[in-house]
């Protein structure tokens, strides 16, 4: 997809995204500690029943489960140096081809690009030549794969950010959404605020940018309002289902429902929010809920 594509689409009305994948793979059998994205890989039934979920509630995008399919993350995870090349490309070639194959001209697919589980100088070891090289050869397995869009998403990091954006630009011309991970008053985890990093990632080529995850949409309408008045950009929300609460087996029980989650999705949505779906904790009947609210404005 070109993005004056993606632009076009945009102009009809608010884009659905999808829901969470990680917190629905766990009750679906997934284990706890390991790498989703090689789970998913040897069990493809979760991840495409999860999706046509997805898409039968309203999901205009999936996203595709690749969120730490790069050489550093997969590293962390075991692979070994001299398989990493070849494990990147295949990855990310197989689980786009899965969402691919739930999609099916009924909805889009996003390449999704993540955290790779450190960080950039100075909050960490790795260079930005690094982390360019790391996410240059990601973007490029995901284009080649088939992707319309690629999403880089619950980033704390402005700078981080911006790297992916410079990768995608090197690789390919896809659209490209950011979002950062930011707390209810805005500010981000190594300082500096998400109003001013959505107004940088927007001149530098964005084409849609805000927030996800961290809390719940009950938190978000003054950080959606005044992002919304520092670019003329589309504005994300994806918020997870409220607050969670740890239960003493270590499972997240988040404490909005799908009926709540919708009403207030559709206030951000009046606060300027034109991209919307749901995180951790949301699901396929919380996308349902947010479509049927939409419908009502």
């Amino acid at each position: 997809m070109k993005k004056s594509e993606f632009a076009a689409l945009l102009e009809k009305g608010p884009f659905i995204l999808d829901g969470a994948t990680g917190s629905n793979l766990l009750k679906m059998g997934m284990p706890r500690g390991i790498a989703t994205e090689l789970w998913v890989e040897e069990h493809p039934k979760a991840i495409r029943e999860l999706q046509s979920a997805y898409v039968d509630a309203g999901s205009q995008v999936i996203y595709a489960p690749t969120f730490l399919a790069n050489r550093i993350g997969l590293k962390s995870h075991g692979i070994e140096e001299n398989r990493l090349a070849d494990k990147v490309k295949s990855l990310n070639h197989t689980l786009v081809g899965y969402s691919r194959d739930v999609a099916s001209g009924k909805a889009l697919v996003a390449g999704d690009i993540g955290g790779t589980g450190s960080f950039m100088q100075p909050y960490g070891p790795l260079t930005y030549e690094e982390l360019l090289s790391c996410y240059t050869e990601q973007i490029s397995c995901l284009a080649e794969a088939g992707a319309d869009l690629l999403v880089v998403e619950t980033m704390i990091s402005l700078e981080e950010t911006m790297v992916v954006l410079d990768a995608a630009a090197a690789v390919c011309d896809l659209p490209v959404l950011a979002s950062l991970t930011c707390e209810a008053d805005g500010s981000l985890f190594f300082g500096g605020n998400i109003f001013d990093a959505v107004s940088t990632l927007a001149e530098i080529g964005a084409d849609a940018v805000g927030c996800n995850c961290s809390v719940g949409p009950d938190q978000l309408e003054a950080v959606i309002s005044t992002m919304a008045s520092r670019t003329e950009k589309p504005i994300i929300a994806k918020p997870n289902a409220g607050m969670p609460v740890i239960t003493e087996t270590g499972e997240a029980v988040y404490s909005m429902g799908p009926e709540d989650f919708g009403q207030h999705m559709g206030k951000l949505r009046k606060a300027g929010a034109s991209v919307l779906g749901g995180c951790c904790g949301t699901g396929p009947e919380y996308i349902r809920a947010l479509v049927q609210q939409i419908r009502k404005q």
